[in-house]
């Protein structure tokens, strides 16, 4: 009995500070998707912003029904084979206690499983800067909802759910480098090495229509990311969070720098849409790895984040991959990068004990990162081809090469970003005579 007592004491109790906390972290998460779409919208031709934003925002209706349908019960359910879980009471949410907590912690399941849907809205979402221009919108709802749950599900589960063999292995994942960013970056390469380039790739100018959106979007996304990082940890007892938090805006501060010193050194100057973009490449690598380094190794893997994925993002012209908005050289690059620093970086003073090659660790954590990483890139890569392949030979994947060309906001969405028809007219209007009164009108008020 004394046992049990002593079992019953040390048990976790709801935490409304935890609690609260979380919710805040979520609804920081799920503003990233808008700031991707702002970030992306900037970023393709006028003609195509619309099409852009809805990419993104599609996502989050998409997801979150399948999420509550069967999509949590896949990713976090009980284990199967060390590949997918499973919980039929967890299909629908409607088996689930209103205080119910999460094992282990001191949150409510309904708080984790919300946390976790931002996840899985933004993931897809970021694989569409890849396709921008160029993709039946109809297509790639479908796409949304396939790659989801063949792809997006089962790697949530290999990375952070109980019995997942990547989380039992030991691969360190703080908040997504494989899961999110590894996950979505091979997919955007699989999907465009399927449906092929723009019309004018590398011939026609594709210049940003509005850096301000760019920015606004950058901005966003620094600020939402500091619940998608600290927030991982699912609580504030102990630090962690508040050391994840420090390192997300160091190694971001340190990429957008880097990444400005390469681009002036290279290019000859420094660009703003150079700064957003160092600044996510900043904000990608350290998702993995903000909660195993100390702030000076943040600074090292967000400064070589910078430099390597500025270096990336011009390899899709000397291979030939239509990357539209650079996803491959961002996202990819940036979450291989963070996730297998970590097992040089790692400082044994985090989340873990675990100590990289640099602090005394050798090599051991750094093949777990390998083993996580590589995994991960090539399972999305292949099933992402495959699907879109598949897609492509039913309903078809691309617009008619009339309508990209003509833009496809009006093709797929009836509707363009700006409406310059009446620009002027007002002024013009205000400063014209007011109209005469006929004589019948000032008959019939006499």
């Amino acid at each position: 009995m004394a046992s049990a007592i002593t079992l019953a004491a040390d048990a976790p109790t709801l935490s409304s500070a935890n609690t609260g906390f979380m919710l805040i972290c979520s609804a920081l998460v799920m503003l990233m998707t808008p700031g991707l779409a702002f970030f992306y919208g900037g970023m393709v031709r006028v003609k195509s912003t619309l099409n852009m934003l809805m990419m993104s925002f599609i996502s989050l209706g998409i997801v979150t029904i399948l999420w509550v349908l069967y999509g949590f019960s896949l990713a976090f359910g009980t284990d199967s084979g060390s590949l997918i879980g499973w919980n039929s009471d967890w299909v629908g949410l409607s088996n689930i206690g209103l205080t119910e907590l999460w094992d282990g912690y001191t949150i409510p399941v309904f708080v984790f499983l919300v946390f976790q849907l931002m996840f899985a809205v933004i993931t897809p979402a970021l694989i569409s800067g890849a396709l921008a221009d160029r993709v039946k919108f109809s297509a790639w709802a479908l796409f949304v909802a396939l790659w989801a749950t063949v792809v997006y599900f089962p790697v949530a589960h290999w990375v952070w759910g109980a019995g997942g063999w990547a989380f039992e292995l030991g691969v360190i994942d703080f908040a997504g480098g494989t899961a999110v960013h590894i996950n979505a970056g091979a997919a955007a390469l699989g999907v465009i090495l399927v449906i092929g380039k723009r019309v004018g790739f590398k011939k026609d100018p594709m210049r940003p229509h509005s850096l301000p959106l760019v920015m606004l979007g950058a901005g966003l996304l620094w600020f939402g990311w500091f619940g998608f990082n600290a927030g991982s940890w699912l609580g504030n007892d102990d630090g962690v969070g508040a050391l994840m938090f420090v390192n997300t805006q160091v190694a971001t501060a340190a990429a957008m720098l880097a990444w400005l010193i390469y681009e002036k050194i290279r290019h000859g100057a420094f660009t703003t849409l150079g700064a957003a973009s160092g600044a996510v490449a900043g904000l990608v690598a350290i998702t993995p790895a903000g909660g195993a380094v100390s702030p000076l190794g943040a600074i090292a893997v967000g400064a070589i984040a910078g430099v390597l994925c500025a270096m990336a993002v011009g390899l899709k012209y000397k291979f030939g991959y239509d990357d539209s908005l650079d996803v491959v050289g961002v996202h990819l690059v940036g979450g291989v990068l963070g996730s297998l620093l970590i097992g040089f970086f790692a400082s044994g003073k985090g989340q873990s004990d675990v100590k990289g090659l640099f602090y005394g660790g050798g090599l051991d954590q750094f093949w777990k990162q390998c083993a996580g990483v590589f995994a991960v890139l090539a399972y999305s890569l292949i099933a992402s081809a495959i699907l879109a392949f598949l897609l492509d030979k039913t309903i078809g994947m691309r617009v008619p090469e009339d309508d990209e060309v003509a833009g496809i906001d009006q093709a797929e969405h009836a509707e363009t970003a700006y409406d310059f028809s009446g620009a002027g007219g007002g002024a013009a209007r205000s400063t014209a005579l007011p109209a005469p009164v006929p004589d019948t009108a000032k008959k019939v008020d006499a």
